[in-house]
């Protein structure tokens, strides 16, 4: 048997602890036995189906303090239940409901230390604080009201919307208000429960709590309906279209290849100025003269005059000798 399975078979053997200690306790009739069940048999159907779509082998440690708060809202399931025909213990009641929102702080410690906080453990947490939170508005429309059943059903209404509204679907981004908000209701709603507060003071609670729920909801619609941009438009399927064949640039002594798709073509680096080669230098032997250069004998020669002595050797030509 995978852990898939063995996980919530082990929740469902938890959850008939529970129900059997309220009988034994302070008796549990019909009424609260099947309310419990039934609860007890969803609430693990539920939890299978997500651990199967969500790909995990087996509940994290958080998820198994969440499913412990799930089995003692399963507990206050089968005593409101149970008010309907015959009186039922409230101080257990108020106890049960105060020991799970105490745990509902407590898998959230247990989540980010162990690192195992996960898509599936958050979504199993809030179903069950919501699910409590219905129970007790329940339980308490004697003392206030049915118009505190606004309270706990404000979840699944808003779920409910986000089947005609798309754009209410999808994450919302983390507030920690929320989750405040959250627990206020539960706390709000266990001091009504346990009977203490006069019927005035309660329903100023009762109205306080739901101010809150109204606001935090409200936060959520309004941040969705700004960023609602294409959650309500049908998706349109576009046919695929060939990209147009490229040619790629010709390269010397090769022809242009034609391609049916893109391809990356290695960017070419851009021509280098390459600086004009120095002329030659002229290498002549040595003793030759440079050209256009007149010896200085051959200057002498051109500026000769007549009646001017020229020496050769060491005679005079044309003077007298020295």
């Amino acid at each position: 048997m995978t852990a898939v399975r063995t996980d919530p078979f082990a929740g469902a053997i938890l959850q008939v602890g529970v129900l059997a200690g309220l009988a034994g306790t302070v008796g549990l009739g019909p009424a609260g036995w099947s309310a419990g069940l039934v609860y007890g048999v969803v609430t693990l159907a539920v939890l299978g189906r997500g651990l199967r779509r969500s790909g995990a082998e087996r509940l994290g440690p958080a998820d198994w303090v969440t499913l412990g708060r799930a089995t003692l809202a399963g507990g206050v399931t089968a005593l409101v239940a149970d008010s309907f025909s015959r009186p039922v213990a409230v101080p257990v009641l108020v106890v049960l409901t105060a020991v799970a929102l105490s745990l509902d702080w407590v898998d959230g410690q247990v989540a980010r230390r162990t690192g195992t906080v996960s898509a599936l453990g958050a979504r199993f947490d809030m179903e069950v604080d919501s699910f409590l939170v219905l129970v007790l508005c329940v339980h308490v429309t004697g003392q206030v009201g049915p118009w505190v059943l606004v309270i706990g059903a404000m979840r699944y209404l808003f779920v409910a919307a986000g089947w005609v509204l798309p754009w209410l679907n999808g994450p919302l981004p983390p507030r920690y208000w929320r989750k405040t908000v959250a627990a206020v209701q539960g706390i709000a709603l266990a001091a009504v429960a346990a009977d203490v507060l006069p019927v005035a003071l309660a329903v100023v609670v009762l109205a306080g709590a739901l101010a809150l729920l109204v606001e935090s909801f409200g936060r959520d619609v309004l941040w969705r309906w700004r960023h609602r941009a294409g959650a309500d438009r049908p998706q349109v399927a576009v046919p695929a279209v060939a990209p147009p064949p490229v040619v790629t640039p010709a390269v010397t002594g090769t022809a242009p290849v034609t391609v049916t798709r893109p391809v990356a073509v290695p960017a070419v680096a851009p021509p280098v100025a390459v600086p004009a080669a120095a002329a030659p230098a002229t290498v002549r032997p040595e003793g030759a003269r440079p050209a256009g250069r007149v010896p200085a004998t051959t200057a002498r020669r051109n500026r000769w005059k007549p009646g001017t002595p020229v020496l050769v050797g060491r005679a005079e030509v044309g003077g007298r000798r020295s």
